[in-house]
């Protein structure tokens, strides 16, 4: 499987990467061990940092493609199918998001995507406050989530953000994590299935003479009691018993124990740690005084007024004029500074001052491929810092299911600058960005946004359009994500 003394004739994939490289990179080290022998040759070098992946005639050379290339089509999805794979490193979603056959699984790929790339922002800014205020908001967005996107178990998305926090936190995660729940579970899941991947890949590394993967210790798992069920019959004593046990196995939960406590006594309801059973008439105060703010919830919301037309209604009236797409022209771009995919543009959408917008497209465009390039930008999205710079909209590009090919969502030529794209049928008026961002908007729209069998770009076959005419990817690409 690797290096100049072992290949395969019928490999599809090369892989050249340095040895050094391997043994700091615990994920490009374990996906690596993983590739199928018979359709990957490794080439270990000596060469520090150096990295390429040649499938086909592609020759990619950022480490994030070249992962989930390998995790995807780029191997024939043997390390995202069952059966051929310890784990589904894209979720079990990179068959199913080719060629847009599931809306789903596309946008769980683009979402790997964009996890890997915050991961890879906070490993070139090693700043221990953002990954403590990652872990604030991830403790929410996980409440609902098993894991980073849709998928039964951690994908390469929940493993390189997981590896990146750790290095960055160091021997301050446990303090950082606190009594977040949702995050320790997950960082505590994500460490367990990379032991058990890193322990059951140590053969394929002894038979290939890779170097031997290394991965980091993150929190200890903490013991949690067995819930403790009762029925209504048990003796007070049984009661106390059990609260003292689960008092004393969650003692580092004490803040939120506290908290606890003051909401049950602010409902009226005997804290039972404290040695005192509920009684019958506690028990029926407690349920009262639910079911009358639940009333009151109820008259209050019956009282509100009804909103009209729009998408005020509700995700079932949501489509694509909710979104402000607009013809741009970039008028000014240069590299970011410290992010290697960045490119920061300057970009014309008809307003006062140009649009100041980070996109991630230099693995795919050239500098001078950039400037004055005709786009689509969406423009009521929040504005937000990209690895320190300050971004406000986002240049839309088509492209494919596992994301090493992608192409500029371009107007026709005459389109005007700062004309709105509009889809046919659909002419409600764009949202405001706060709404946007805090009902997820582009998120529930983006699965039907795509390129037809002619490359046009389509939301549910309805064709974007401006006054020259509809919207296409630049050379074309069919059957495409947008986004």
């Amino acid at each position: 499987m690797t290096g100049a003394d072992v290949s395969s004739r019928s490999a599809l994939a090369t892989l050249t990467v340095s040895t050094a490289l391997l043994q700091k990179d615990p994920l490009l080290a374990l996906v690596t061990t993983y590739s199928p022998p018979f359709q990957t040759k490794v080439v270990l070098s000596k060469k520090k940092d150096e990295l390429s992946l040649v499938v086909g005639p592609d020759n990619l050379s950022h480490r994030n493609t070249i992962l989930r290339s390998l995790c995807g089509m780029g191997l024939h999805n043997a390390l995202d199918t069952v059966g051929s794979s310890p784990t589904l490193f894209l979720g079990g979603h990179s068959s199913s998001s080719y060629s847009g056959a599931s809306p789903v699984s596309a946008l769980a790929i683009a979402g790997i995507s964009s996890w890997m790339s915050v991961a890879d922002s906070l490993r070139s800014e090693k700043d221990i406050n953002k990954v403590s205020t990652l872990l604030d908001q991830l403790n929410g967005y996980l409440s609902i989530r098993s894991f980073l996107v849709p998928s039964a178990e951690p994908t390469l998305a929940d493993f390189d953000l997981y590896l990146t926090i750790v290095d960055v936190a160091g021997q301050d995660l446990e303090a950082i994590v606190g009594t977040s729940v949702n995050t320790r579970r997950w960082l505590e899941q994500c460490g367990a299935s990379l032991q058990s991947l890193a322990a059951a890949a140590a053969k394929n590394v002894e038979i290939s003479k890779l170097p031997k993967l290394r991965i980091p210790k993150g929190l200890i798992p903490k013991p949690r009691p067995l819930p403790v069920f009762f029925y209504g019959d048990e003796d007070a004593s049984v009661v106390q018993a059990a609260a003292a046990a689960i008092a004393s196995a969650t003692s580092a939960m004490s803040g939120e124990k506290k908290d606890n406590k003051a909401a049950l006594q602010k409902e009226g309801v005997a804290d039972s740690s404290a040695g005192v059973g509920l009684t019958e008439e506690q028990k029926k105060a407690a349920a009262d005084k639910r079911a009358k703010k639940a009333a009151e919830k109820a008259a209050k919301k019956k009282d509100q007024p009804k909103p009209k037309g729009g998408n005020e209604g509700g995700d079932a009236e949501l489509d694509i004029s909710a979104l402000d797409i607009r013809v741009g022209k970039i008028v000014k771009v240069w590299e970011h500074e410290s992010a290697e995919k960045l490119y920061c543009e300057e970009v014309d959408v008809g307003e006062e001052t140009p649009r100041k917008i980070a996109s991630g497209l230099r693995p795919f465009y050239k500098l001078d491929e950039m400037q004055n390039r005709m786009v689509l930008v969406l423009c009521n999205l929040k504005a937000r810092n990209l690895v320190g710079f300050p971004s406000h909209g986002m240049v839309m590009c088509a492209s494919n299911a596992d994301h090493t090919s992608v192409e500029f969502a371009t107007p026709p030529d005459g389109a005007k600058v700062g004309e709105r794209v509009v889809f046919e049928g659909f002419t409600g008026e764009p949202e405001a960005e706060n709404k946007v961002a805090k009902k997820k908007m582009f998120e529930k729209l983006a699965p039907d946004l795509k390129t037809n069998d002619s490359g046009e770009v389509v939301w549910k076959g309805a064709k974007g359009m401006t006054s020259a005419g509809p919207c296409k990817a630049l050379n074309g690409m069919p059957n495409a994500q947008v986004a």
